[in-house]
Protein backbone atom coordinates (compact mmCIF):
# COMPACT_ATOMS: atom_id res chain seq x y z
CA UNK A 1 0.00 0.00 0.00
CA UNK A 2 1.38 3.39 -0.93
CA UNK A 3 0.40 6.46 1.08
CA UNK A 4 -1.16 9.44 -0.74
CA UNK A 5 1.96 11.50 0.02
CA UNK A 6 4.21 8.87 -1.52
CA UNK A 7 1.94 8.50 -4.52
CA UNK A 8 2.21 12.26 -5.05
CA UNK A 9 6.02 12.13 -4.72
CA UNK A 10 6.38 9.14 -7.05
CA UNK A 11 4.20 10.82 -9.67
CA UNK A 12 6.84 13.57 -9.90
CA UNK A 13 9.81 11.21 -10.29
CA UNK A 14 10.83 9.23 -13.38
CA UNK A 15 10.54 5.86 -11.63
CA UNK A 16 8.97 3.02 -13.60
CA UNK A 17 6.02 1.31 -11.91
CA UNK A 18 7.99 -1.96 -12.06
CA UNK A 19 10.41 -0.49 -9.50
CA UNK A 20 7.70 0.39 -6.97
CA UNK A 21 6.95 -2.53 -4.65
CA UNK A 22 3.60 -2.21 -2.93
CA UNK A 23 1.68 -4.01 -0.23
CA UNK A 24 -1.54 -5.57 -1.52
CA UNK A 25 -4.32 -4.11 0.69
CA UNK A 26 -6.87 -6.56 -0.74
CA UNK A 27 -5.25 -9.52 1.05
CA UNK A 28 -5.76 -10.47 4.70
CA UNK A 29 -2.97 -8.94 6.78
CA UNK A 30 -0.98 -12.17 7.23
CA UNK A 31 -1.11 -12.95 3.51
CA UNK A 32 -0.30 -9.34 2.62
CA UNK A 33 2.86 -9.53 4.76
CA UNK A 34 3.92 -12.82 3.16
CA UNK A 35 3.22 -11.46 -0.32
CA UNK A 36 5.23 -8.29 0.36
CA UNK A 37 8.14 -10.31 1.77
CA UNK A 38 8.16 -12.45 -1.40
CA UNK A 39 8.22 -9.31 -3.56
CA UNK A 40 11.12 -7.91 -1.54
CA UNK A 41 13.09 -11.18 -1.71
CA UNK A 42 12.64 -11.20 -5.48
CA UNK A 43 13.76 -7.56 -5.78
CA UNK A 44 16.73 -8.07 -3.43
CA UNK A 45 17.86 -11.46 -4.74
CA UNK A 46 20.76 -12.91 -2.81
CA UNK A 47 20.20 -10.81 0.31
CA UNK A 48 18.72 -12.63 3.30
CA UNK A 49 17.77 -9.18 4.58
CA UNK A 50 16.99 -6.49 1.99
CA UNK A 51 19.49 -3.63 2.08
CA UNK A 52 17.71 -0.46 1.05
CA UNK A 53 19.79 2.47 -0.18
CA UNK A 54 17.43 4.90 1.53
CA UNK A 55 14.54 4.62 3.96
CA UNK A 56 12.51 7.72 4.79
CA UNK A 57 10.66 7.21 8.06
CA UNK A 58 8.42 9.17 10.35
CA UNK A 59 7.98 8.97 14.09
CA UNK A 60 4.76 9.09 16.08
CA UNK A 61 4.26 11.01 19.33
CA UNK A 62 4.54 7.66 21.14
CA UNK A 63 7.90 6.88 19.46
CA UNK A 64 6.55 4.37 16.95
CA UNK A 65 7.94 4.11 13.45
CA UNK A 66 6.66 2.09 10.52
CA UNK A 67 4.08 0.03 12.40
CA UNK A 68 6.47 -0.87 15.20
CA UNK A 69 4.92 0.30 18.46
CA UNK A 70 6.38 0.66 21.97
CA UNK A 71 6.40 -2.56 24.01
CA UNK A 72 4.97 -4.56 21.09
CA UNK A 73 6.28 -8.12 20.54
CA UNK A 74 7.20 -7.24 16.93
CA UNK A 75 10.15 -5.27 18.30
CA UNK A 76 11.72 -8.68 19.10
CA UNK A 77 11.16 -10.11 15.60
CA UNK A 78 14.48 -11.23 14.10
CA UNK A 79 13.49 -13.85 11.51
CA UNK A 80 10.90 -12.13 9.34
CA UNK A 81 11.69 -9.17 7.11
CA UNK A 82 8.03 -8.18 6.90
CA UNK A 83 5.48 -8.80 9.62
CA UNK A 84 1.72 -8.43 10.02
CA UNK A 85 0.29 -6.58 12.98
CA UNK A 86 -3.34 -7.25 13.89
CA UNK A 87 -3.48 -5.37 17.18
CA UNK A 88 -2.14 -1.93 16.36
CA UNK A 89 -2.78 0.56 19.18
CA UNK A 90 -3.37 3.19 16.50
CA UNK A 91 -5.91 2.83 13.66
CA UNK A 92 -5.98 0.93 11.44
CA UNK A 93 -5.64 -2.13 13.70
CA UNK A 94 -4.31 -4.35 10.90
CA UNK A 95 -1.05 -3.32 9.26
CA UNK A 96 2.04 -4.64 7.50
CA UNK A 97 5.50 -3.46 8.52
CA UNK A 98 9.16 -3.89 7.81
CA UNK A 99 10.98 -5.29 10.83
CA UNK A 100 13.91 -3.77 12.75
CA UNK A 101 16.51 -6.02 11.06
CA UNK A 102 15.50 -4.52 7.70
CA UNK A 103 15.47 -0.95 9.00
CA UNK A 104 18.90 -1.42 10.57
CA UNK A 105 20.37 -2.96 7.41
CA UNK A 106 19.67 0.16 5.32
CA UNK A 107 22.54 2.22 3.94
CA UNK A 108 20.79 5.49 4.82
CA UNK A 109 17.83 6.18 7.10
CA UNK A 110 16.20 9.57 7.29
CA UNK A 111 13.61 10.42 9.91
CA UNK A 112 11.36 13.39 9.23
CA UNK A 113 9.43 14.85 12.17
CA UNK A 114 7.43 18.05 12.35
CA UNK A 115 5.32 19.86 14.89
CA UNK A 116 5.52 20.51 18.60
CA UNK A 117 3.55 17.32 19.26
CA UNK A 118 6.76 15.41 18.47
CA UNK A 119 9.09 17.53 20.65
CA UNK A 120 8.84 15.46 23.86
CA UNK A 121 9.37 12.11 22.17
CA UNK A 122 12.27 13.49 20.10
CA UNK A 123 13.96 14.66 23.31
CA UNK A 124 13.60 11.12 24.70
CA UNK A 125 14.92 9.51 21.52
CA UNK A 126 17.79 11.89 20.80
CA UNK A 127 18.91 12.91 24.30
CA UNK A 128 17.84 10.27 26.81
CA UNK A 129 19.19 7.21 25.04
CA UNK A 130 19.68 5.20 28.23
CA UNK A 131 15.95 5.07 28.98
CA UNK A 132 14.65 5.08 25.44
CA UNK A 133 13.69 1.73 24.03
CA UNK A 134 11.19 3.39 21.76
CA UNK A 135 10.95 1.84 18.30
CA UNK A 136 12.33 4.92 16.52
CA UNK A 137 15.33 4.91 18.90
CA UNK A 138 16.00 1.28 18.01
CA UNK A 139 16.62 2.26 14.39
CA UNK A 140 20.42 2.39 14.31
CA UNK A 141 21.75 1.28 10.91
CA UNK A 142 24.61 -1.17 11.41
CA UNK A 143 26.81 0.21 8.64
CA UNK A 144 24.66 3.02 7.30
CA UNK A 145 23.94 6.61 8.18
CA UNK A 146 21.08 7.97 10.26
CA UNK A 147 19.81 11.54 9.84
CA UNK A 148 16.97 13.42 11.46
CA UNK A 149 15.16 16.29 9.71
CA UNK A 150 13.10 18.32 12.17
CA UNK A 151 11.28 21.60 12.01
CA UNK A 152 11.81 24.19 14.76
CA UNK A 153 8.70 23.11 16.64
CA UNK A 154 9.74 19.44 16.74
CA UNK A 155 13.28 20.41 17.84
CA UNK A 156 11.95 22.85 20.44
CA UNK A 157 12.90 20.83 23.54
CA UNK A 158 16.32 19.63 22.37
CA UNK A 159 19.39 20.83 24.23
CA UNK A 160 21.98 18.86 22.25
CA UNK A 161 23.73 20.76 19.46
CA UNK A 162 22.27 20.34 16.00
CA UNK A 163 22.67 21.93 12.61
CA UNK A 164 20.08 24.52 11.77
CA UNK A 165 19.34 25.21 8.15
CA UNK A 166 17.11 27.77 6.55
CA UNK A 167 13.49 26.88 5.98
CA UNK A 168 12.23 26.13 2.52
Amino acid sequence: MVSPQLTHLLSKLPIPDSQVITINPQLPVEEAAEDYAKKLRKAFQGDSIPVFDLLILGVGPDGHTCSLFPDHPLLQEREKIVAPISDSPKPPPQRVTLTLPVLNAARNVIFVATGEGKAAVLKRILENKEDSLLPAALVQPHTGKLCWFLDEAAAGLLTVPFEKHSTL
